[in-house]
């Protein structure tokens, strides 16, 4: 068979928010097979072997099927390649560690042109997982050889290099959990977690909480250790020194043996134990002082190294170290036997997911001086039987959360109390933790901020801890909250194309009435409360998110269209209300393949799907197309019309007193099954000083809205009648005033 073509990959578009396809970021490839187009993978010669030999997981997708070894069913029946291309994105992706479940391709209106998505939770990593994912396929089409491992290896780069760290991940995953939205605020590991007023803010393990004086306070280890002595916490007696001769006299003065450290390292950098020897101790000055900006000589405390995770008070989970060593075989050298008996543990990496480091003797002067106390070095043949201690801290990586006496709880919290932290990781030497501290000789020997959380997540022995769990609960306390309403404002969504601006806008007013301080995004600019800070059209998805991310906002107001959906997706992944007026605008979205007016409803359902189970959808029910959408809200569903009798209201009234607001002899009423109230009439419901007469159909939309957040019926006619409908100029904030001081 010749050389087929490559598949052309005509346009990739990162769906940012709710979409067409799902209620997730995804990442949509317009893909032209060409010829492929006429051969499903049944007809490619030797595809499906080669694809499953390099991929054998595959049998792992259920597909369509809807079980185990599916995917692979449609491919012995016969599958289009987009299909295909789709399952090899998704298994790469999980074979880089970015578990990825969903993916979709359907044919277009072009033959042989299919659009692809795949959840993408990073618009980057998607990227170099499709282009692997491109070049593996037509390997397999054209059978050539292609390296899956190198292929994995760079997708997994670039998730170490793009995602968030493992610590900062489970934090997020665990406020995903609980219905609190979250967004990246910068490359690394910034997130907001909720939206608005209602927003935390995490830096890996640090919060906005963790105050910028305890932070330094932990990062100076003999003032930490001043004030813990202060306060009756068990410390090891130390002092800080400034040459390696001053190291040798602290360390007969305080007593051997004796450990050198940098006072404001962390990660167990610089730190070495046991140390007796003038020499031993003199090197380890050398290997402390590049690690922090002074060097530490205290007391060795005899016993396991334990880290304690303190969150909020509490103790959440605790991990013991192990000291780490190789035994010799009279024939390798040292560097082999590191190699041998320790790099190759499947738990040691050089990226961050990996709970224990790789060994590099090449940089780890700390491994190379316990050698040289051992009177060996990389190159060293061992003895046959002899152990040689590679580490001696470091290597904290057996939970023992289960274990630890009340006391010693007592002292960590206690610790991370005097030093100020919300977050804290105590590091405690003891022989037994099970067994209180003082009865030991015990002592706290470092409190850090911003600790790792890897350890817990992914101990070498024992169960996982919910780390990332106890620090959401931390910062969204349940009782706070109800379920489902952590971190969450009040967010109206408005889609369609009659009148939503000022709908949305008097929407926004009345919100401000009730209270609010309000974020509007429309097409009639950026309003923050009542100041309109920019003119140009802010239907988008950037300019909502601004609002999103606005600590200041209260209540968000946002508008969108079918184009909108189609190009970026939504801003938010849930709304409290969300209004539809229409399903027009059909001609000017033929560049997304909709040519048909039924395709509007699968693009409209999206506002209708992301409204919360306690929120609500508000639909124009005198269009049989959006009237339509309300079974598929969550939440309740408010329809509005002129005409009362229209068959979708008195439907909905009759069932399950439905709520709409209609017109009834030239009065707006709010009805509830069968009991009405009656707002006022046409002729009062006028906007501002000038009366201006608003269309009646966006009036009745913004009033269900309204009503739908609870606003009370008197607010809302009063803020009818106040809202002002001419547009200000952007007024730029007030600068402060300056006050001169003159002579007199």
């Amino acid at each position: 068979m010749a050389k087929i073509d490559d598949i052309q990959l005509l346009r990739i578009n990162y769906l940012r928010g709710p979409n067409i396809w799902t209620y997730r970021p995804v990442l949509e490839v317009w893909l032209d097979l060409g010829v492929l187009e006429d051969h499903p993978s049944n007809a490619l010669p030797g595809f499906n072997e080669r694809l499953t030999a390099w991929l054998p997981a595959l049998i792992e997708h259920h597909c369509g099927v809807g079980e185990r070894g599916g995917f692979l069913q449609r491919l012995q029946e016969g599958t289009w390649c987009g299909h295909v291309l789709e399952h090899i994105v998704i298994e790469l992706l999980n074979l880089a560690g970015m578990p990825t479940g969903f993916g979709q391709t359907r044919s277009t209106s072009v033959r042989g042109v299919y659009r692809m998505v795949f959840r993408a939770r990073d618009e980057s990593v998607a990227r170099v997982a499709l282009a692997q994912g491109h070049a593996l396929i037509m390997a397999a089409i054209n059978d050539e050889p292609f390296d899956v491992q190198a292929a994995v290896a760079r997708v997994r780069t670039e998730v170490d290099d793009q995602y968030l760290g493992p610590s900062t991940a489970c934090i997020v995953t665990a406020a995903t959990d609980r219905g609190i939205p979250h967004i990246r605020l910068n490359d690394g590991n910034l997130v907001q977690l909720g939206y608005g007023a209602s927003q935390r803010r995490i830096w890996t393990a640090e919060t906005e909480r963790t105050s910028a004086i305890a932070e330094g306070i932990a990062s100076d280890k003999d003032l930490t250790k001043s004030l813990l002595k202060a306060c009756g916490v068990p410390i090891p007696e130390g002092q800080v020194v400034n040459s390696p001769e001053e190291a040798w006299e602290a360390a007969q003065d305080i007593g051997l043996p004796v450990v050198v450290k940098p006072s404001d390292g962390n990660h167990g950098r610089g730190v070495t134990l046991d140390l007796r020897k003038k020499e031993d101790i003199e090197a380890a000055y050398h290997v402390a002082y590049p690690e922090g900006s002074d060097v530490m000589v205290e007391s060795f405390i005899p016993g396991d190294e334990h880290r304690i995770l303190v969150v909020g008070g509490k103790v959440v989970a605790a991990a013991r170290g192990e000291v780490v060593s190789i035994t010799g075989n009279g024939r390798s050298t040292v560097k082999e036997l590191i190699d041998t008996q320790l790099n190759s543990d499947p738990r040691r990496g050089y990226e961050e997911e990996y709970p224990l480091e790789i060994i590099d003797l090449t940089t780890d002067t700390k491994v190379l001086l316990e050698l040289k106390r051992q009177d060996l070095d990389a190159d060293s043949v061992p003895a046959a039987g002899r152990q040689v201690v590679v580490q001696r801290n470091g290597n904290v990586a057996v939970d023992c959360t289960d274990d630890v006496h009340p006391e010693v709880a007592y002292i960590a919290q206690l610790a991370a109390k005097v030093v100020g932290l919300d977050i804290a990781g105590i590091d405690m030497v003891a022989k037994d933790i099970s067994k209180p501290l003082h009865t030991q000789g015990g002592a706290i020997v470092e409190v850090n901020a911003g600790p790792g959380l890897l350890m817990h997540l992914k101990p070498a022995v024992g169960a996982p801890r919910p780390v990332g769990q106890a620090i959401a609960e931390h910062l969204f306390p349940s009782e706070e909250h109800q379920e489902g309403t952590a971190g969450r404002i009040p967010v109206v969504g408005v889609a369609g194309t009659r009148e939503t601006a000022t709908i949305a806008r008097v929407v926004a007013w009345l919100l401000h009435l009730g209270g609010h301080h309000t974020g509007l995004a429309c097409r009639d600019g950026l309003f923050l409360d009542r100041r309109r800070v920019e003119s140009a059209d802010s239907a988008h998805w950037e300019a909502a998110h601004r609002l999103l991310m606005n600590q200041m906002v209260q209540a968000a107001v946002i508008e969108s269209d079918a184009r909108t959906i189609l190009r970026d997706g939504l801003a938010y992944d849930r709304c409290k209300v969300g209004v539809v007026t229409d399903m027009d605008g059909l001609g000017a979205l033929a560049e997304f393949d909709v040519h048909e007016q039924d395709q509007m409803t699968k693009v409209l359902r999206t506002q209708v799907d992301v409204v919360l189970d306690d929120g609500a959808a508000v639909l124009n029910a005198a269009i049989d197309q959006v009237a339509a959408l309300a079974p598929l809200c969550d939440g309740a569903v408010v329809l509005y019309a002129q005409n009362p009798d229209l068959p979708a209201i008195v439907e909905h009234r009759a069932k399950d007193n439905g709520r709409a607001v209609l017109v009834k002899n030239g009065r707006v009423v709010l009805a509830t099954g069968s009991a009405e109230h009656v707002l006022g009439t046409l002729g009062e419901l006028t906007f501002g000083r000038n009366a201006v007469v608003p269309n009646t159909d966006a009036l009745l939309a913004a009033i269900g809205a309204a009503w739908a957040l609870d606003i009370a019926p008197d607010l809302i006619g009063a803020g009818i009648k106040t809202f002002e409908p001419e547009l200000q100029a952007p007024v730029s904030p007030r600068p402060a005033s300056v006050t001169t001081l003159g002579t007199h």
